[in-house]
């Protein structure tokens, strides 16, 4: 279900090369879109998203602002057998812990965009 949403963004995307870069976040409005809908439900990805392009103008300062999702980390020993049965795992995500969340639900998402290029 999520490919049905990010589809058009990858559309956009592949357009928005040929035009000059307007956004004043990093990760791009669009990237921020495209991790919203991987890892959020829809309802609460078009939200975030929506909330993020209404930013994205002169009034506001611009900036780093990585998604925020809400997840419930497995433990670890389920990580180990993972591995052990399918072996070396790319990480493509990395989930970093909000500093100020009391419960450790609340992570930001942040891309390894060289976990991509690597050859393994």
């Amino acid at each position: 279900m999520a490919n049905f949403w990010i589809l058009p963004i990858k559309g956009y995307q592949y357009i928005s090369k040929m035009l000059p870069a307007s956004c004043r976040y990093y990760p791009t409005c669009s990237e921020y879109a495209k991790w919203q809908f991987e890892f959020n439900a829809p309802h609460k990805a078009f939200t975030e998203t929506s909330l993020r392009i209404l930013r994205c103008n002169q009034f506001f300062k611009g900036g780093i602002d990585y998604p925020l999702v809400e997840y419930m980390p497995t433990k670890t020993s389920s990580i180990l057998t993972f591995n052990a049965e399918y072996g070396k795992i790319d990480i493509l995500y990395w989930f970093v812990p909000k500093s100020t969340d009391k419960n450790n639900t609340h992570y930001y998402i942040l891309k390894d965009f060289d976990a991509i290029n690597r050859t393994t």
